[in-house]
């Protein structure tokens, strides 16, 4: 699920949040990132249990219209491709998710029902049902593709449920794009044959980058005030605030990775903290950055200091 850019991201929150020294307790904040990493479980959880409750707000929809005093003969016979949807199904009976969201204690929508109102009365609005509805072919295929279009269109660029996981909890706004490309993901691999585990990812692709997160903070924080030093060796000309402020902390953990990640390419790295300064930082920050991190991989190369070995690096 998680990918190596957000992975960064990550990491720079913690160390930007962290205002000790390197003498202070590693432990803690190391925990406090791990933390912060398992937490985009939770709001990947979180999402599919809200899938969990739109399929059970369609069968009480259902149910209401033919219980009503004055029926019509659309009340009496309602539409229940939304009811019965396959794909829907197939979530809300998944008992190892329905275990992991309730272990976690992570149906919000329990008590904040009026969002699974909000939303489900939004795709009862919306051209995707109504082409969905009168759709005479009935298939796993076009269960999958009505579900897939409402999470991409209706249910992930929501706005009150985007204001609704700000309150939650304000990492999650970073996390939701990245949770939102999982799931499209997982929906669109998922099979009637699937077993359950297919709606449970790991967190993480590979032990590999559960471990570049540790070693990427650790590292980082450890060797703080060295690479301050050296970043503002070459910062004679620029404000000393900016150097205190996440452009600090972005150039930090590109010289980590300089110095202490040799298969990871110099370029690679300029341009991943390129791409985190745009959308974090100020409008010219990446400039910046881009300055101080070339000048410093090339005085690397001229002196042969902290050569690069690896896959694609030849």
């Amino acid at each position: 699920m998680l990918n190596r850019r957000h992975i960064r991201i990550k990491v720079m929150q913690s160390m930007y949040a962290f205002k000790g020294t390197e003498s202070d307790d590693l432990i803690k904040e190391q925990k406090f990132l791990l933390h912060s990493l398992d937490s985009m479980y939770d709001l990947y959880l979180s999402v599919l249990a809200l899938l969990t409750e739109l399929h059970k707000k369609s069968k009480d929809h259902n149910n209401k219209l033919q219980n009503k005093i004055v029926r019509s003969d659309a009340d009496i016979n309602p539409n229940l491709k939304f009811q019965e949807n396959q794909l829907l199904h197939l979530v809300s009976c998944n008992v190892m998710l329905q275990e992991a969201i309730a272990n976690r204690k992570l149906n919000y929508w329990d008590l904040d029902f009026e969002y699974v109102d909000i939303i489900f009365k939004a795709i009862l609005k919306s051209e995707i049902y109504q082409n969905y509805t009168e759709e005479i072919e009935t298939s796993f295929k076009k269960d999958k593709q009505f579900v897939v279009e409402i999470f991409t269109q209706i249910i992930a660029p929501n706005d009150k449920l985007y204001d609704y996981f700000e309150d939650k909890k304000l990492t999650f706004l970073d996390d939701l794009p990245v949770v939102n490309t999982a799931i499209l993901k997982v929906l669109r691999k998922l099979k009637l044959t699937s077993p359950e585990t297919a709606l449970l990812p790991d967190l993480y692709k590979d032990d590999d980058d559960k471990e570049f997160a540790i070693e990427l903070f650790k590292k980082t924080f450890l060797n703080s005030s060295k690479f301050a030093e050296e970043v503002g060796a070459k910062t004679t000309n620029w404000d000393s605030e900016r150097l205190a402020s996440l452009d600090g902390v972005l150039l930090k953990m590109a010289l980590c990775e300089f110095q202490k990640f040799p298969s990871i390419p110099y370029k690679v790295t300029i341009n991943e903290y390129l791409e985190v300064a745009k959308e974090y930082s100020t409008p010219k920050s990446s400039l910046f950055i881009n300055g101080i991190l070339d000048k410093i991989v090339k005085e690397y190369q001229s002196e042969n200091k902290h050569q690069k070995a690896g896959r694609g690096l030849m």
